[in-house]
């Protein structure tokens, strides 16, 4: 008899390995892990593969425990105290610090959301005559109606399904012919290159697979599956759902992460057996990476990593734009959630849609996709290690975490995490 792993209040136990369904434990963590590989990430990963071949692919090695750990702290934030990381930041915090970083989150948020609409709607234009500017309002206006016509319990349904687009990248792999063993070499054994180029882009994928949004994101789906779901409750006043829900939390967390590192790896291996081999070493946008795939790897790989695109902005810029107006609404107290119905939200539902409109209308005034991309990791460094820091002190609070306080080796990794982050903020303004 296995003891089924469920947070719904229903009490049963089922024979076999089947239960618990897969997707019905993957959740927020999922979600996060798949969004965290957006087109800005993907033309990221796509540059290192092409710039230095296989070797920044030990850095998703590096960044993995990294990542699991402080994801799995600010969905144990959510679950225990039923709010967002700003939430309690608001009651716990000076003012001015949860000011700073809210506004620092919705800027960046807003460039990345622009930077992802850019790479969409060139990808589009590869197949369809028309202006690029059209199909990004159209992208824009797309992820705005999901988030603000879909009941909570089908949108989330429908982010889950989007994540699926990102195995595309694996079939890209499988058309690529790569060294293995280069790569197994890279891959365990970093070989350090001293050259600005090569910490640049190190901070580039810190500043990828390490961000903001990603915290308030899964912290705040967290308490709204409190309020979505009748059975659950916040830790701190329910202990005695503790154990299945860090179990779950765990599953998630660990999951999603590993999925979203496997797919930065398929990018990156991906670009240094074609582009690279090929002598293509620079690479602006995820459009551009695609383009250069077509005459080197086919039209297979050439579709596939355009889909992929496509498929993980639409999955991508709803956690971006729904990140910051969480932040914003807990910040300003403001009745927030994507389980409310828009005249029940009306601030934070408009916070999503300008959010995603302002990145939108971006484009329109030419906005340079590199830069963007520069500006948003520079803001993201920025905002990331003061909301680590108050994360790693608001784990340890009984008042904030109930019976589900962090344990010593979550804390090691956790301000690890926080001091890599410091550091890598450090080297992007010492480069």
């Amino acid at each position: 008899m296995i003891e089924p792993l469920r947070e719904d209040g229903l009490s049963h136990q089922v024979v076999g390995p089947s239960k618990p369904r897969l997707l019905e434990v993957l959740g927020p963590g999922l979600i996060t892990g798949a969004s965290d590989d957006d087109p800005s990430g993907i033309a990221t990963y796509s540059q290192a593969g092409a710039q230095f071949r296989y070797g920044l692919t030990w850095t998703l090695l590096f960044t993995y425990p990294l990542m699991v750990v402080i994801q799995e702290i600010s969905a144990r934030i959510g679950r225990a105290s039923g709010r967002g990381i700003a939430g309690n930041l608001r009651r716990y915090y000076p003012n001015w610090l949860l000011q700073g970083i809210v506004v620092l989150l919705l800027l960046a948020n807003t460039i990345n959301i622009g930077a992802d609409l850019a790479a969409m709607g060139e990808v589009l234009g590869l197949f369809l005559p028309g202006p690029r500017q059209a199909y990004i309002l159209l992208f824009g206006l797309g992820c705005v109606a999901m988030q603000v016509l879909l009941k909570y319990s089908r949108y989330v349904r429908v982010l889950k399904w989007l994540s699926l687009s990102l195995f595309a990248y694996f079939g890209t792999l499988v058309t690529a012919r790569v060294s293995w063993g280069d790569l197994a070499r890279s891959f365990f054994i970093p070989p350090i290159a001293w050259q600005p180029d090569y910490f640049t882009t190190i901070v580039a994928v810190f500043g990828t697979t390490i961000s903001p949004y990603l915290f308030f994101w899964q912290a705040s789906q967290e308490a709204e599956d409190i309020r979505d779901i009748p059975a659950r409750d916040p830790l701190v006043v329910a202990p005695e759902q503790a154990p299945q829900a860090v179990q779950r939390i765990r599953i998630d967390t660990c999951l999603g992460m590993a999925f979203s590192n496997l797919v930065a790896l398929a990018i990156m291996v991906t670009a240094a057996a074609t582009l690279n081999v090929a002598g293509t070493t620079h690479v602006e946008t995820a459009a551009q990476a695609a383009e250069a795939l077509r005459p080197i790897a086919g039209d297979l790989a050439y579709l596939l990593f355009a889909l992929g695109v496509i498929g993980t902005g639409l999955l991508a810029i709803p956690v971006l734009a729904g990140s910051a107006a969480y932040a914003i609404g807990e910040a300003r107290k403001w009745p927030v959630g994507l389980q409310r119905k828009p005249r029940e939200a009306k601030a934070f539902y408009a916070t999503v849609a300008v959010a995603t409109l302002l990145g939108a209308a971006a484009n329109v005034v030419g906005i340079n996709p590199i830069k963007a991309l520069f500006l948003t990791a520079v803001i993201n460094g920025v905002a990331a290690v003061p909301v680590m820091v108050c994360m790693m002190l608001m784990s340890s609070r009984n008042e904030v975490m109930g019976p589900v306080v962090i344990s010593r080796p979550l804390r090691v990794i956790g301000w690890l995490a926080t001091a890599a982050m410091a550091a890598s903020v450090l080297a992007m303004a010492l480069v």
